[in-house]
């Protein structure tokens, strides 16, 4: 993997971390670190799996950053739905 896949996975990442936060409805329960990270830990995970698909992760790829986008927004979407807030265990 390059720098440019790198660079890229994790402005993919990082974007789609927080738009997760603004588009899923409701009380936010996991903090926007957590859905920072988990879009960046997934939009990496999308370049090594674009990479085994035999995608060329080297240059800007419109099929590696779909394929990162898909993964860290399936990421964020799971990490926030499955959320809980401390209060809600306690009652």
């Amino acid at each position: 993997m390059t720098i440019t896949g790198l660079v890229t996975a994790l402005l993919v990442g990082v974007t789609i971390g927080l738009l997760g936060r603004l588009v899923t409805p409701g009380r936010r329960e996991a903090p926007i670190w957590l859905t920072v990270a988990v879009g960046v830990v997934a939009a990496l995970a999308g370049s090594i799996v674009a990479r085994l698909a035999g995608v060329d992760t080297g240059a800007l790829s419109l099929l590696a950053v779909l394929v990162q986008v898909s993964l860290a927004g399936i990421g964020v979407v799971l990490v926030v739905a499955t959320a809980r807030s401390e209060r809600s265990d306690s009652t």
